[in-house]
């Protein structure tokens, strides 16, 4: 029995991330948004501040976070083969439409249409991108950890006023965890 439930697991888990993947522009970070509403929200297989954990190793992972994000999620989810099957979800679509594009490259570069479309769908990205934020945001906020809150407004002051290169600020953000739970461990002990 559980075997089956397995096998239905990563059916789910293929086409989720194949269906995410072939019909998400944007990049890496909208993909691992509208996970975090089919996984968390859709399905409930993963609760929020996990999925937010997920997110945070799959974007301090080397690599594209689309990627890393399907391998955190397929190896919660259902370990090795979850990696696999996420894996495969999540680069087949991209691979496919770019051996297409590549071919009919010269046809696609100077069509009026084609640049037009492309540039309609930055603004789309640009929204869901927004929304995805406020929604992983708000939780933050809602917990009125005033650390939290501080470490928040400095990751985006620093990107976004500063344009302090995200790594350094989640390496930083990282380290700040660490202490934290480390100070906290100290506290409990004594």
């Amino acid at each position: 029995m559980e075997e089956k439930n397995e096998k239905i697991v990563l059916l789910k888990l293929f086409i989720s991330t194949l269906y995410l993947s072939t019909f998400t522009f944007g990049g890496g970070y909208v993909i691992v948004t509208l996970m975090k509403k089919k996984f968390v929200d859709e399905y409930h297989w993963i609760e929020e501040n996990e999925m937010l954990d997920l997110v945070a190793i799959a974007q301090s992972s080397p690599g594209a976070i689309a990627v890393n994000g399907a391998i955190v999620v397929g190896y919660k989810l259902a370990g090795a083969a979850g990696i696999f099957v996420a894996i495969l979800g999540t680069v087949l679509p991209p691979f496919v439409i770019l051996s297409v594009i590549s071919i009919f490259y010269n046809a696609f570069r100077n069509n009026w249409l084609i640049s037009q479309l492309l540039e309609g769908m930055q603004a789309g990205v640009g929204a869901v991108i927004a929304s995805v934020t406020v929604d992983m945001g708000m939780p933050i906020i809602k917990e009125k950890d005033s650390l939290s809150l501080v470490i928040m407004v400095g990751a985006f002051i620093a990107a976004c006023v500063f344009s302090i290169n995200v790594v350094y600020i989640v390496i930083t953000c990282g380290i700040i965890g660490v202490i934290r739970i480390l100070l906290s461990k100290r506290r409990s002990g004594k």
